[in-house]
Parts: structure tokens; sequence; C-alpha cells
């Protein structure tokens, strides 16, 4: 790679709380020769309340065709640039995809400084596995489009992550309960913000407490994966190599163990409390 090029720092910003920001992200902020934001206004809010005197371009969707090589251009003459979205982790569901994928087939070295992520926030405190996880964004905007993809979705075992606008979610959250039925999930809104609303239950209770004051501000649906048959299906042999070393090692309950494999494993954990009580037994025999 040719050392004269620049850098394209892609640096995560708050999601709402202009306290969770990262000390390297100001760092680079304040170095870089150029931010490119979403939206100027947006970005600009944060930069004052930061002391960032660091120029702003524009690059959202409706620039990024033009823009792109504009600043490919730029960042092959040596300047560092820092690319930001709205709101968290730049490249998720955003446009500044184009200009990280132009940057990379350019050899241009593109260096992520990491923080917040709206996706990432909700399933940490959704209580689902986090072992396997499908982070889906944003459903079309055409109905029948979204009913489709979801009824795609309707035998998928890993926890699913959305984001909705607050003008489909409404919409969103009857053909979820169409397709997902009573299966738990959890709505975020307005995340880190001051008015952040956390709420559980099912999409029909979920649409049912969505008054229209509250279809204010940007939505993240966290949806827990199909679990059906889990109690019946067959242990992998993984998990039985498990629950036998753990058994023998008599450092953790059954409970624990069992605990332990359904969400390494993405299992039941009924199914793999009564193995371990199975395999406890002929140990104990044998």
């Amino acid at each position: 790679m040719d050392q004269e090029h620049g850098v394209l720092y892609v640096v995560a910003t708050p999601i709402g709380n202009l306290e969770d920001i990262t000390l390297r992200a100001l760092r680079v902020l304040k170095e870089a020769d150029l931010i490119l934001a979403e939206n100027r206004d947006h970005t600009k809010t944060l930069c004052d309340h930061y002391d960032i005197r660091t120029k702003i371009a524009t690059y959202n969707q409706h620039s990024r065709k033009s823009r792109t090589e504009k600043f490919i251009r730029e960042l092959k003459n040596g300047r560092k640039l820092a690319l930001v979205s709205d709101a968290g982790t730049p490249g998720i569901s955003d446009p500044g995809i184009m200009l990280i994928s132009a940057a990379i087939e350019e050899e241009i070295r593109t260096v992520p400084v990491p923080g917040p992520c709206a996706a990432v926030a909700g399933l940490s405190v959704s209580g689902f596995s986090v072992s396997a996880f499908y982070f889906l964004g944003f459903l079309s905007n055409r109905p029948g489009r979204r009913k489709k993809d979801l009824e795609g979705l309707a035998s998928e075992k890993r926890t699913m992550i959305f984001y909705e606008s607050p003008h489909r979610v409404r919409a969103t959250l009857s053909d979820m309960n169409r397709v997902f039925g009573t299966r738990p999930m959890v709505l975020f809104r307005e995340m880190t913000k001051m008015f952040e609303e956390i709420r559980r239950g099912t999409p029909a209770e979920l649409l049912d407490g969505l008054t229209p004051e509250k279809t204010r501000g940007e939505f993240t649906l966290v949806v827990s994966g199909d679990t059906s048959g889990k109690d019946s299906e067959a242990l992998n042999q993984t998990a039985l190599d498990a629950i036998e070393r753990l058994l023998k090692e008599n450092t953790m309950s059954v409970r624990d163990i069992a605990g332990f494999i359904a969400e390494e494993e993405n299992l039941a954990y009924r199914r793999v409390y009564k193995e371990c009580l199975i395999r406890k037994d002929a140990i104990k025999d044998s």
C-alpha cells in the first residue's frame, strides 16, 4: 500500500447521550483533516459540545455517489478523514458503507474507532441468546415485501435485531404479531436519551401499548429466535462431550452446567438440564 495515502477513520459516535463517546474518538475527530457526516448540523452539535473545530463535510444517502470519488482522491493525497453517522457506528444501516468499500478497494488504510451501536446495546440487555444473532437493520418500506421477509424468518433460531422508524413501527409490529405470534421480544425507543423506553412482551402486547405519543423517536426491536421443538431435539456431540467433561470436573452445579451449555450451543435449557441429570446418575453408578 502506498505509504503516502491518508487514513479513513470510521468513528462511532453517541446514539443519544453525548457522554457515550470514547476518548480516542474525540482525539481522532480533533486531529482529522475533515469530518464526513450524514447531517452536518447534527454532527456540529456533538463537535460544539466537545470544542472540536474540525471542518465538517456532508456525506449521506443523497450525496454519496457524487462525493465518494472526491473523498477517495483526498485520501490518496494523504488527508486523514473521519467518517461518522448521525448515531452509532458508520456502515451499520447507513450510507457510509459505500465510502468504506471504495477505500478498501483502493488499498487505503481504513481504521475502526469503535464505540456505540444501538443493535449491540439492545442485544446486551435483551436477555435472549447472544451466542448467535442476526442483524437485519431496516425492513422494506413496502408492506408486501416486509411481510414476505418476516415470513422467511419465522423459523430463524438466532436472536434477531431490527431498526425501525416511528412512522412504520406499528405496521412492523402488526406483521411481527402475525408471523412470530407470542414470541418474546424487546422494544427500545429513544435509546440512551432522556425519554428512553425499554418494553418487553409479545408483538401484540407491545403494539397495544404503543400510543401515538410513544411512536416518536427511533426504535430498535430485538426478537427471540424460534425455540419451538428444542425440548425434544437431540443434543449435538459437542454438547454431550461438554456435559460429560464438566460433570466429571465437579466444579459447577448441574444448573450452571446446563445454563452454560444451553447458551454456548443455542439449545433449550430444559433439554440440556435433563441430559445433565441422566449423565450425572450414570457417572454416579459407574
